[in-house]
């Protein structure tokens, strides 16, 4: 009897990608499904009031594509935009009082909350001016949606019906983000595509499910529970602040719910790598709580889970090693097919899909950076601002 070759390393790493790979396709809460979408809903027969916060520092360029769309709402309710100027010099808030003007719609108030205290962020202490400027409105709801977010005019009106109907505490829709150059092509579906492996949207809808995510962009918020999570002071110093806020009111024992939009759109370009780079790279070690030990098994797993398939089918190839080949092969269709969906979803071409090992690796170098960044001292640093570690924060009493 002939004997049976022995299996190289080559395979054997290649058949525990495609153990993961098959785990994740079926056991990771069907992440890779583009279908969870606003949840069925019927419109109250009374409209609870509203209050739209927007946080805003130097949106002076995105401003006159979203701010109109606010102002359009078609909500039956009452419903009011506070948006908050936060330190901005180039006019954010002179501009958005203009184009109130210009448009007419929902009523609109610009604040400034002045230079934020230490231990809170720039963002968060705009949320909460502009939560303190809401709260005499006494509104039942409070809308949490960044200043580049476009709306279409039955926004409002959708997911305040969802909240409603499926009884939410928070209902966030994930924004479709702008995907024109190159580089948004390659890396914008794969951003959202990671995020919902992470955070599986089924999962988060759940009731009993630990799993706690939001899309900052676009958060109906019932103030009741932002009450009682303490929103935002219970969360002041998260740089990723979304995922902070559900964490918060789920842990209170709010419902939350979380998915793809329709008809709400970032408007914010990202041309250039770089811009990319940095949208990525300024929370991915945070992420990971700026554990080294995280950060050590993130780029690991990366590696197993995305690199592995192309380089053993590669390798494979060269030295004439046929379960290589064969293993590598299928680890690699797998992973291409379960991002064929947000492909789809983003109107982008499929030949994209075989990609995405590529710019997997594009993200293990962004979050190690991120790593690097944070060593060096300069921490998370957003439209000129560097936010401090979490460990030298001050607790407030």
């Amino acid at each position: 009897m002939g004997q049976t070759a022995p299996v190289s390393a080559i395979a054997w790493t290649a058949a525990v990608s495609l153990t993961a790979w098959l785990w994740l396709l079926l056991c990771q809460g069907f992440f890779w499904r583009t279908d969870v979408r606003l949840p069925e809903r019927r419109e109250p027969d009374d409209w609870p009031s509203v209050c739209v916060v927007v946080p805003a520092r130097d949106e002076a360029e995105v401003l006159p594509a979203s701010l109109p769309s606010l102002l359009a709402q078609d909500y039956p309710g009452r419903a009011e935009i506070f948006l908050v100027d936060d330190g901005s010099t180039d006019g954010t808030g002179e501009l958005a009082r203009e184009l109130a003007r210009l448009h007419g719609g929902l009523p609109l108030t610009v604040g400034s909350p002045g230079e934020p205290p230490a231990g809170w962020t720039g963002k968060l202490w705009a949320v909460r001016h502009g939560i303190g400027l809401a709260r005499a409105r006494d509104p039942e709801y409070l809308l949490l949606t960044d200043a580049d977010i476009a709306h279409a005019p039955d926004s409002l009106r959708g997911l305040v019906a969802a909240a409603r109907t499926g009884g939410f505490d928070v209902v966030s829709q994930m924004a479709r983000l702008r995907v024109e150059s190159l580089w948004e092509r390659l890396v914008v579906p794969a951003f959202v595509y990671f995020f919902a492996q992470l955070y599986p949207f089924r999962r988060i809808g759940r009731k009993g499910s630990r799993t706690a995510a939001t899309a900052g962009g676009c958060v109906l918020l019932r103030t009741d529970a932002a009450a009682r999570a303490r929103i935002p002071d219970a969360i002041r110093h998260a740089v990723i602040d979304d995922v902070a806020l559900a964490r918060a009111v789920k842990g209170g024992g709010g419902h939350i719910w979380l998915g793809l939009a329709e008809r709400v759109d970032s408007v914010r370009p990202y041309p250039r790598l770089h811009d990319l780079w940095r949208m990525v790279s300024r929370s991915a070690y945070a992420q990971l709580r700026h554990s080294l030990l995280l950060l050590t098994g993130t780029v690991a797993g990366l590696a197993l889970v995305y690199l592995v398939p192309p380089v053993a089918l590669g390798a494979g190839l060269a030295v004439g090693d046929a379960r290589a080949v064969l293993l590598g092969g299928a680890a690699w269709l797998v992973m291409t097919g379960t991002y064929v969906p947000m492909l789809r979803y983003y109107r982008q071409p499929l030949w994209l899909a075989p990609l995405l090992p590529f710019t997997a690796f594009l993200y293990l170098l962004m979050t190690v950076d991120s790593a690097v960044q944070h060593y060096r001292g300069r921490g998370a640093a957003w439209k000129g601002r560097t936010y401090a570690r979490p460990d030298t924060v001050p607790e407030e009493g």
